[in-house]
């Protein structure tokens, strides 16, 4: 029975390799397009995200077209590297996966969870899953701009506490748009304060309980810094040791809402 089991999962793993292998080869397109300002965008973040970075979907909705005006912008001008600093495509590409998840929160608002839009197999046919950015002629989901763009190009680690899923054990929103010319600080800020954010991460000098983001992207972490400990180590205003115990806390997918 077990060797049966085997079958499926295999080819469903091949399916994925294949899925993802034929997406990187045409991510980096050859546009003509110049950098966009996020002026827009920033301004949105700093009226409808809270200190702790919960979000105000129904004042969102409100300004849905103002979200829709700088996401049309977005739409004009795919990143390449002809005319793009690195700094400028990966702060729009982080921004882009921001403003595309809460738009697509507002167009199926009121929801309870992210996931209760589309429900299906993650990396398959989730709501990460569904097509509906439209870039100077390409078309991405969720998925393609985390894992076909950022993760892979731009290799970063940081960029999993800059991206938000809109869900309450997410890193926070940052209330203003990523920039090219503060780039670097934002990333390091977002990271320290997601590792420490107690809400998501507990860590103590005998114990690390910390969010699942850290297991299901390790090896991120582990290029990045040498092993996980290493990284956390980074940001974490507590170190932990080798000998410290390391556990995830579940992964609470319920709307990151303001109250």
């Amino acid at each position: 029975m077990r060797k049966y089991l085997l079958l499926p999962i295999a080819l469903l793993t091949t399916l994925l390799i294949w899925f993802t292998c034929t997406n990187c080869r045409s991510i980096r397109r050859d546009t003509d397009s110049k950098p966009v300002s996020h002026n827009i965008w920033n301004g949105l973040l700093q009226k409808h995200v809270k200190a702790d970075g919960f979000v105000d979907y129904k004042g969102f909705t409100k300004d849905s077209n103002t979200l829709h005006q700088y996401l049309r912008l977005l739409e004009t001008a795919h990143p390449s590297e002809k005319n793009w600093s690195r700094n400028e495509q990966m702060a729009y590409w982080i921004n882009a996966y921001n403003a595309y998840t809460i738009d697509l929160i507002i167009q199926n608002y009121p929801v309870e969870s992210i996931k209760d839009i589309k429900k299906g197999v993650a990396f398959v046919n989730s709501v990460w899953d569904i097509k509906f950015i439209k870039i100077q002629g390409y078309t991405y989901d969720l998925n393609n701009i985390e894992h076909n763009i950022l993760r892979p190009v731009f290799k970063d680690a940081r960029i999993h506490a800059a991206i938000n899923c809109a869900s309450f054990s997410c890193p926070k929103l940052l209330a203003e748009a990523y920039t090219a010319d503060k780039l670097e600080r934002q990333l390091d800020d977002s990271m320290r304060s997601f590792i420490n954010d107690t809400l998501r991460n507990r860590i103590t000098a005998g114990k690390a309980e910390i969010s699942e983001i850290f297991k299901w992207f390790k090896g991120d972490f582990e290029r990045d810094a040498g092993s996980l400990r290493e990284y956390l180590n980074r940001y974490a205003a507590v170190k932990i040791t080798k000998d410290t115990d390391i556990a995830h806390i579940d992964y609470d997918w319920k709307l990151n809402e303001a109250k």
